[in-house]
């Protein structure tokens, strides 16, 4: 197989990117934009020793599943993956991907394994609360986007589909007064320049609206010009921030926030339970799916009210406080000190004196705890979409917890940690797909686990 070789190709399902998966000669090709059972010409775009990528040139035989996608960007941003899939195809694929995950990582009976159907949402739009756009200029123009699909062009954005209204019309007000007030906008390639990314916060039930700009150095030109601006502009806007990130980095956020305006934290509620957030605060970002996956938490962790519980990369306490009410006593641990004092605000204002928060690493404070005598009977983690640290999963072998839940946003990565738990005496009980990010093609999954020695 060579670049630029054309062949016809039979899409026989998604691979984990959302992109269509066939087969040449034995050889596996990925095709972005392709949907399973179709029939394409494919162009291979690159070759790999095991694989190979390739576009669509042509379809011969098009998915009765495909759709028109709303987006008007939605080929070039590369945000979403699936938009071009009905949705009740999407939540089929979904559970799909899972399956697939597990049989190529778990060393796990496929039979064994009760993999629920994918729970979506009524209204698969508009879900999101939280927006991070880079900003850049075209020629005089302020624009705010996402870097196109492998390629360092940004594309503006003025209205995103699966944003909150509020959190575009933020951008694009922010947008326009950076463009009146000429002021110096953050170029990456040069290295030079102050604004770099505008992130708005959204909260669903309470309405308040956080802003951080992100700035490349402390000092903002025209500062207090630009803030009365916002405010004029922008009365919804309950907080403004900046946040100082002056290195070479694909991370957003820097080490530093300065408090500019309004609030320092907004507020949020996920069924009755409300949460304080600062700007640099992990928040799920999809807070309507998030009660129903919170919900599937509960039922895995199958709760009786006597038992300790930690919650793991806990956050601002999100999952932890869910749990509260149905647990003797919760113990939580997170690495970024703004989280764990948002959580512990969170704990008290809602008079939960059973729950402790505390910074550091899990795998430093687990062997601690029981070292003195507090064994948890249930852990809850919710890592990274890298997956748990290998210490922090020796740990959990170790401390052997009656049962474990693992919220993953990468089935892959659960499936391989998940292989390691059940090697040293954890059974799975079940797995349920959660849709938190409609049109692309992320799932979230709740495993159950249940340690059988």
């Amino acid at each position: 197989m060579k670049k630029g070789q054309q062949f016809p190709l039979t899409i026989k399902r998604l691979g984990i990117n959302g992109e269509g998966v066939g087969y040449f000669k034995k050889q596996v090709v990925f095709v972005p934009g392709a949907l399973p059972n179709e029939e394409v010409v494919a162009e291979v775009t690159k070759v790999h020793p095991k694989f190979a990528e390739a576009k669509v040139k042509k379809i011969r035989k098009k998915s009765p599943e495909r759709v028109a996608p709303p987006c008007p960007v939605y080929d070039q941003c590369g945000g979403c993956q699936l938009q071009h899939l009905s949705y009740a195809a999407q939540l089929r694929e979904k559970r799909d991907i899972v399956r697939q995950a597990f049989e190529r990582h778990a060393d796990i009976p496929m039979r064994q394994l009760k993999i629920k159907e994918t729970i979506g949402m009524e209204d698969p739009w508009h879900y999101r609360n939280k927006s991070q756009l880079q900003v850049g200029r075209q020629k005089e123009k302020v624009i705010a986007g996402l870097y196109g699909l492998n390629s360092h062009h940004l594309i503006d954005i003025s209205e995103c589909y699966v944003q909150h209204p509020a959190t575009n019309k933020v951008t694009q007000v922010v947008k326009s007064i950076l463009e009146d007030l000429n002021i110096s906008i953050y170029n990456e390639r040069k290295r030079h320049g102050i604004i770099r990314t505008i992130v708005t916060r959204v909260g669903f039930e309470t309405g308040d609206i956080q802003l951080v700009l992100i700035t490349a150095e402390s000092k903002i030109p025209k500062k207090e010009l630009l803030i009365e601006e916002i405010t004029r502009r922008l009365p919804e806007v309950t907080s403004i921030l900046q946040n100082i990130n002056g290195k070479k980095t694909s991370l957003i956020f820097g080490e530093e926030t300065l408090h500019l305006h309004g609030e320092e934290v907004i507020q949020e509620t996920l069924g009755d339970v409300s949460f304080e957030l600062s700007a640099r605060a992990f928040f799920q970002l999809n807070p309507k799916q998030t009660v129903k996956l919170y919900d599937e938490v509960k039922k895995a962790a199958k709760l009786t009210g006597t038992e300790r519980l930690v919650d793991a990369y806990c956050g601002v306490g999100t999952i932890g406080l869910w749990l509260a009410p149905h647990v003797s006593e919760i113990r939580g641990m997170d690495v970024i000190l703004e989280s764990i004092d948002d959580a512990n605000v969170n704990a008290a204002k809602h008079g939960f004196n059973n729950a402790e928060y505390v910074e550091g690493k899990a795998e430093y404070w687990l062997p601690r705890w029981v070292k003195e005598g507090w064994k948890p009977d249930v852990i809850v983690v919710d890592p990274p979409r890298t997956g748990c640290d290998q210490q922090f999963l020796q740990t959990v072998i170790k401390v052997k917890p009656k049962r474990m839940v693992y919220v993953s946003c990468n089935p892959s990565t659960l499936a391989k940690d998940v292989k390691q738990l059940t090697k040293a005496g954890f059974v799975v009980e079940s797995l349920q797909p959660v849709d938190m990010f409609p049109h692309t093609a992320q799932v979230e999954v709740v495993a159950s686990l249940k340690y059988q020695p």
